[in-house]
């Protein structure tokens, strides 16, 4: 079965009654040869991988050929008679309709993967929630190797900079935080039905087994960041102290620690440096 052909992806979609949802970002991928690059990129026989958002399966067929087990997580229920028929001569794979940002992802990995040597998480995301996921998934400290995922090339570009260069913001922080990050190819947007306004981009995710920066205080670490990118155009000093309420004495002292102006803007500064003032801040530092 060529889920990537129009025609065969069409005529599955009209037996079921199935019509795509703008409001759930649906946008299913008919460029045959997108989907076997990210499944071999994400995984091999010793994987399981859990993706969210199958779609109409074109992924998970590709996933299913490359992995040990695959588990599904689709949020429209009105995909259940179309994934169906699209994985019913798979024998690898199960499909669970739920929010993967309201299931316990912890139990369900344990639950079906006791037996795989590592999990991977791949997914072609709706836009709109591409960073929510993202986050939560890094967040939740799964025990996952690595993130596959096909993004808007926009975002994509913003998740995989480099801490410190303009495109970064406290998004590209918290990924760099937990992962390394690398955009694997770009996807036109004509790879898709219906086709969206933008171009996408697969990334991959590789998960931090230990960080080569320490972190004294992470709840605060990551609302310095927050603040410190709150108004990127502002110096560091002023954006941080309105939005913490912390002085600007103790901001121009934390900064001159680490041997920065006063006048810094915060997307200049490397993921160490935002470490070592927050730390400061946190009360690391004899100050």
């Amino acid at each position: 079965m060529n889920l990537a052909n129009y025609e065969t992806l069409r005529k599955i979609l009209q037996s079921e009654g199935f019509s795509l949802k703008k409001s759930l970002g649906q946008n299913f991928l008919v460029d045959p040869t997108v989907c076997p690059r990210m499944a071999k990129s994400a995984c091999d026989k010793d994987t399981g991988v859990l993706e969210i958002g199958p779609g109409a399966g074109v992924l998970t067929r590709e996933l299913c050929a490359e992995a040990k087990r695959v588990v599904c997580v689709e949020l429209d229920e009105k995909l259940r008679p179309v994934l169906k028929k699209t994985l019913a001569d798979k024998d690898n794979v199960e499909v669970i309709f739920g929010d993967a940002m309201k299931l316990d992802l912890e139990k369900l990995i344990k639950d079906k993967f006791s037996d795989c040597e590592r999990i991977a998480v791949c997914a072609n995301l709706p836009y709109y929630i591409t960073s929510p996921i993202i986050m939560m998934l890094l967040e939740s400290r799964l025990p996952i190797d690595n993130i596959t995922v096909m993004v808007q090339k926009e975002a994509a570009e913003r998740l995989c900079a480099t801490v410190g260069d303009r495109q970064a913001g406290a998004v590209t922080v918290a990924v760099n935080y937990f992962a390394e990050s690398e955009i694997l190819f770009e996807v036109l947007r004509d790879s898709f039905m219906p086709p969206p306004n933008v171009d996408s981009a697969v990334i991959k995710l590789a998960v931090r087994e230990k960080r080569d920066f320490e972190v004294l205080d992470e709840k605060e670490f990551f609302r310095f960041v927050k603040a410190c990118f709150a108004q990127r155009r502002k110096t560091l000093v002023n954006t941080v102290s309105a939005s913490m309420g912390i002085s600007k004495d103790l901001l121009r002292e934390a900064l001159k620690r680490v041997n920065l102006p006063e006048t810094v803007r915060s997307e200049s500064l490397k993921m160490e440096e935002l470490c070592a003032i927050s730390n400061f801040l946190s009360g690391g530092e004899n100050r």
